[in-house]
């Protein structure tokens, strides 16, 4: 099966913030060796952007560009959305099925908002997901700090067995693209 590695909202004015989410640089350093594995293997990087109408992420701001700490390479690809699913009125379907993904390995922000609403879609549409446990992340929140956020996605999302595919969550470091993109 042909894996895609799929990078949701990880974007300037979500990661230069006071206090910036969960774990970020941790998280950000693993995403970015998710993206070099994936790129050896021959699996696409997407990396899946979100704009608003206006403040500091409406198109053409600078809080809309990834963050400066990762690594994108020539080739990888760019989808915009507006809405936590990342598939909804997005090009990100045609993305995968031009790559000939079957599988998606998932990581970003915010993992209660963007990262669970995509990964339920994909599940929905049929993929099969890998979520990478310690490569999503989330700001504080009243009710329950960002690591606890992570953690309880982490639980929840794989015992979702009704969508007929399966959802996993394990450690970025125990995630392989084989050679010619499978997961």
């Amino acid at each position: 099966m042909s894996a895609a590695l799929i990078v949701i909202d990880v974007q300037r004015a979500l990661f230069e913030t006071s206090p910036p989410p969960a774990d970020a640089d941790a998280v950000l350093e693993r995403i970015n060796a998710l993206a070099d594995r994936a790129r050896a293997a021959g699996a696409p990087v997407i990396y899946v952007q979100h704009e608003t109408r206006d403040g500091a992420m409406a198109a053409g701001q600078p809080g809309v560009d990834l963050d400066l700490r990762l690594t994108p390479a020539p080739g990888d690809r760019r989808v915009r959305k507006t809405t936590p699913d990342s598939f909804l009125r997005t090009t990100l379907s045609d993305e995968l099925e031009a790559a000939g993904a079957s599988r998606l390995v998932i990581c970003g922000y915010a993992t209660e908002f963007c990262v669970d609403t995509t990964v339920r879609r994909a599940a929905g549409l049929g993929f099969p997901v890998t979520l990478a446990a310690d490569a999503h992340t989330t700001h504080d929140k009243p009710h329950a700090p960002g690591a606890r956020i992570r953690e309880h996605h982490n639980a929840t999302l794989p015992a979702i067995s009704s969508f007929g595919v399966r959802i996993q969550a394990l450690p970025a470091a125990a995630i392989d693209f084989p050679a010619g993109g499978g997961a």
